[in-house]
């Protein structure tokens, strides 16, 4: 009985997270864009970012409960994941153009960011507050670049541009910002109760669950955004939500989770950030070669994370 309990804990504590980052966009997306600020940049922070809310409260919230493997383990696979399985599914139906801009300044950042990390973990083991501050300030600086790059641009539409977007009031764009930030919280909850339940029913290592499981979960609303932006032909969108996602899970998760608890032994493998920074400097090559991501590339990327995730079976076996 309690099997099937923790399996239905975890599928709504999934549903949540999908839902509450779809509500959480909407209102976001809605109010930034009457506070002036591009669709671009709203697709490189304010998508990205709230499409990343379901790794801050799983993270945050396993941190707490004392399981670093799943907190460190769940930011480190899901950016796997969002460039590997989601970029390549994406690829896969449509070919991905990249704008320089992305290629240029976001992806040099998100592999610095992920190289980063890897220095900080594997020297000593562990991400302490200082590591966090560190990490709090990047991001800080890159959101304040992005915003004024952005009302630079904006600032050269034209009034028929501005009177045609449409969006939510502002009361309404809260009540959205608000259901999605609740069903985020309690959706975080349930997953973690339920994958924690698992590990230890299965004798798997936190780590691994939240490399894979939880990884995977919280990265259903990147899956969501990207797909349906490549199938309505928003191939920009589909690129710039994970750059931005994977630039948000380092530096903000990281800089948030480690000031309000270190996180020490966690059990992440130099395999694991290998793999990280890896397959983030191939999508910066995929992203250079003709400035698109073909099917091709696509493929690849997908059987690389099937690759990844074998080894991570096989090898915790």
């Amino acid at each position: 009985m309690e099997i099937i309990l923790q399996l239905f804990n975890g599928t709504i504590g999934i549903a949540l997270l999908y839902f509450g980052a779809e509500w959480l966009v909407k209102g976001s997306a809605s109010l930034a864009k009457k506070a002036g600020i591009s669709s671009l940049v709203i697709g490189l922070t304010l998508v990205a970012f709230a499409t990343s809310a379901p790794e801050l409260v799983v993270s945050v919230n396993a941190a707490l409960d004392g399981s670093p493997g799943i907190s460190l383990g769940n930011v480190v696979g899901s950016n796997i994941c969002n460039i590997a399985l989601i970029l390549g599914l994406s690829a896969c139906i449509t070919p991905l153009a990249v704008q320089k801009q992305l290629f240029k300044s976001d992806g040099i950042v998100m592999c610095a960011s992920a190289i980063l990390l890897a220095v900080f973990y594997l020297v000593n083991n562990s991400l302490e507050r200082w590591h966090g501050i560190i990490f709090l300030f990047g991001i800080i600086v890159y959101t304040w670049y992005l915003i004024y790059s952005s009302r630079k641009e904006n600032s050269q539409k034209t009034e028929e541009e501005e009177t045609s977007e449409k969006s939510c009031s502002i009361i309404q764009s809260l009540v959205w910002v608000i259901l999605g930030f609740t069903a985020l919280i309690f959706g975080a909850k349930l997953l973690l109760w339920s994958s924690v339940y698992f590990a230890r029913l299965m004798q798997i290592s936190e780590s691994v669950v939240g490399l894979t499981i939880v990884a995977v979960g919280t990265s259903l609303p990147e899956l969501a955004t990207s797909v349906v932006s490549a199938i309505k032909g928003e191939k920009d969108i589909a690129v710039g939500n994970v750059v931005g996602s994977n630039i948000f899970n380092i530096l903000c998760i990281l800089g948030i989770t480690p000031v309000i608890t270190p996180l020490k032994n966690a059990q992440i493998t130099p395999v694991d950030m290998g793999s990280m920074i890896g397959i983030s400097l191939l999508l910066l090559l995929f992203m250079r070669t003709g400035w698109k991501i073909s099917r091709k590339e696509g493929v690849f990327m997908l059987l690389l994370y099937a690759a990844y995730t074998a080894w991570l079976i096989i090898d915790h076996a």
